[in-house]
């Protein structure tokens, strides 16, 4: 079963086009790396919750959007394998391809995938 890398951020409104730049230039890297696809969403329908809530949990601010994106690899092993590379690529450094947004914010893990139907 296919293994997945999950993010969650807050991203500027005014840096969509930014943060879409960014994620076009990531996705190639993790392809190239052995992912087999990468899916970014911009939020569109995103409720304030009282306990908990995707905004609550990037403490999304005023001009914020919240994204949610994941990136879906062959394996686990497949992606331990490619992520020092990623990671380590020029292409994906700060100075090359720089956050849009606060990382510092930013929700991610990586999930065993358990259905796929």
């Amino acid at each position: 079963m296919a293994y997945v890398d999950g993010f969650v951020a807050a991203v500027p409104n005014d840096k969509k086009a930014d943060y879409l730049k960014h994620a076009e230039e990531s996705a190639a890297v993790f392809k190239e790396f052995g992912a087999l696809k990468a899916v970014e969403c911009w939020g569109d329908d995103v409720p304030d919750g009282e306990l908990t809530s995707f905004p609550m949990a990037v403490k999304c601010e005023a001009g914020e959007t919240v994204v949610f994106s994941w990136v879906v690899w062959p394996s686990k092993a497949a992606r331990d394998e490619a992520w020092q590379k990623v990671m380590e690529d020029p292409r994906m450094q700060p100075d090359h391809n720089p956050m849009p947004f606060d990382g510092k914010r930013l929700i991610y893990g990586g999930f065993e995938m358990i259905m796929d139907r």
